[in-house]
């Protein structure tokens, strides 16, 4: 039976609504779900379709925090780093970060300090610490300039976030939840002890009414415009809009090291390996005030960051170089920072009811890595206005398809292989990053690529095509070749527009 149809069949009244598809709304209702409530989501559009797909796809305790004090951010955000890597060990992964020592900027003592606290905040630590090194004599040093003689060397984590956006959704519709994409909430009001809203489909127009005890207002950049327009609500908290850009080119160095780079205005850029023949750069952060959907990349934070490059890089690069940029808007917690890169990434939940009941909490600012526990502090803050709320469960459930150990994963690709042997090197590879166990869902029964179906660019076949459309949500070919991977890389338009016509035979059958 396709997943698709165990999620709880729509009803009219549900414990909790949470408008918002990103990384905090799903961990919200899957947390939700798995603690016994009844819960829809609402997102207008695809899963992670704006902030929580434009990361820097990273599970990190966020280094730079601790210039601000920012430390029981950092504390919490190491802890959950661990945890995660636990938890979804197939699209979260170790990765090790060289920082070298720019003469000029931050001095190597303060480095040092930072590490040493970095290495110490957290309990628990399964990742190797920090240590010095020096570049002259490092494979480390082989791709930076000759004068950038000595360097730090620490852990942190990689994550495909899209991917962990869609991974919460899967597993809150498997405990219950109703996820509704392509949906989006026109109207809220409260009525009696509760919310009454109406819900339209975004491709047919069609609209229905459910009704709720609470709503979880966790619509990103648009928390805000949610409050005042569609609950006409006026809150006490904050938004601030940041821009966030990043670059991909052509694979700048070799190893699986990462690069932290100071800057001389105080940022820093991260230079990663990216889709195994690329590099992602970024990345900015941008005051923005503009309407907060679709953003791109301006010319001069492409510049920005080919300049951050050719400070630190043997390799030169240029705005034409860009393979691919991608930006989004963050939506952070208004503290009043001057500097955009000062704000904090801290979270803030703000709780508001009418008499005791009817609440509404809405999420401003927050991270990706610490999106369980602002999820479990939500559940927390939402327990007065359900009694026989279950107990907190999350911290030890893996997540669909992670039923496996980062240490093994290698293994468990060794016996994908060996099970299904015309599967080709990358595309075997690709399918166990993505889909963690769940891959064998994807392969069945199949004794041959031609088993799969129609095939794609990059290895994707119609058999996968299917699984994302009736697993996880893809309608359109930019969700299955930009969130759901990142194939679009590496696709042709003559591949892309028959993916299209594809999608488009499969639902009109359906």
């Amino acid at each position: 039976m396709a997943a698709a149809t165990r999620q709880r069949e729509p009803s009219d009244a549900y414990d909790l609504l949470v408008v918002g598809g990103g990384i905090n709304g799903t961990g919200i209702v899957r947390d939700a779900a798995g603690r016994g409530l009844s819960v829809l989501l609402a997102e207008r559009g695809d899963l992670a379709g704006f902030t929580s797909s434009s990361s820097t796809k990273l599970i990190h305790g966020g280094l730079r925090y601790l210039e601000y004090y920012e430390f029981r951010l950092v504390r919490e955000a190491l802890a959950e780093r661990e945890r995660l890597l636990r938890l979804a060990p197939h699209v979260i992964w170790p990765l090790r970060f060289v920082l070298p020592h720019d003469e000029g900027l931050r001095p190597a003592w303060m480095l040092r300090l930072g590490l040493f606290l970095y290495d110490h905040l957290a309990r628990l630590r399964t990742l190797p610490g920090s240590h010095g090194v020096d570049l002259r004599n490092s494979a480390y040093g082989a791709p930076l300039q000759k004068r950038l003689k000595r360097g730090f060397v620490y852990s942190d984590c990689w994550v495909e976030d899209s991917r962990l956006v869609v991974l919460n959704a899967m597993d809150a519709r498997e405990r219950g939840a109703t996820v509704l994409t392509r949906t989006g909430v026109v109207s809220a009001r409260r009525e009696g002890e509760g919310w009454v809203a109406t819900l339209r489909d975004e491709r047919g127009g069609a609209e229905r009414t459910i009704r709720a005890k609470s709503v979880v207002n966790a619509a990103g950049p648009w928390v805000s415009a949610t409050l005042g327009g569609t609950l006409g609500i006026n809150s006490r908290a904050a938004v601030r809009l940041i821009k966030g850009s990043h670059i991909v080119v052509k694979r700048l160095f070799e190893g699986d090291q990462a690069y932290i780079l100071q800057q001389p205005d105080k940022r820093i850029i991260f230079a990663i390996p990216y889709e195994r023949d690329f590099t992602l750069i970024g990345t900015t952060d941008v005051p923005y005030d503009g309407e907060p959907g679709p953003v791109s990349i301006s010319p001069e934070e492409t510049d920005y960051l080919c300049g951050c490059i050719n400070r630190s890089f043997d390799t030169k690069i240029t705005p034409a170089d860009v393979v691919w940029s991608y930006s989004g808007v963050r939506p952070l917690y208004d503290d009043a920072a001057e500097n955009a890169s000062a704000v904090t990434r801290d979270y803030v939940l703000d709780v508001e009811d009418q008499g005791g009941k009817a609440a509404v909490l809405s999420v401003f600012g927050g991270k990706i890595t610490t999106y369980r526990r602002l999820a479990e502090h939500a559940l927390e803050k939402l327990k007065p206005y359900y009694p026989h709320l279950k107990k907190a469960w999350t911290g030890d459930a893996v997540l669909p398809g992670g039923a496996m150990t980062d240490a093994d994963f290698d293994q468990f690709l060794a016996k994908l292989k060996s099970e299904k042997p015309f599967l080709p090197e990358e595309t075997a590879r690709r399918l166990a990053r993505a889909y963690g166990t769940r891959a064998r869902d994807i392969v069945g029964n199949a004794r041959s690529m031609a088993d799969l179906g129609e095939a794609f660019d990059g290895g994707l076949t119609a058999a996968e095509v299917d699984y994302l459309r009736t697993e996880e949500w893809a309608v359109t070919a930019e969700d299955i070749l930009w969130r759901r991977s990142k194939l679009g890389l590496r696709t042709g338009a003559e591949s892309a527009a028959r993916l299209t016509a594809y999608l488009d035979r499969r639902a009109e059958a359906a």
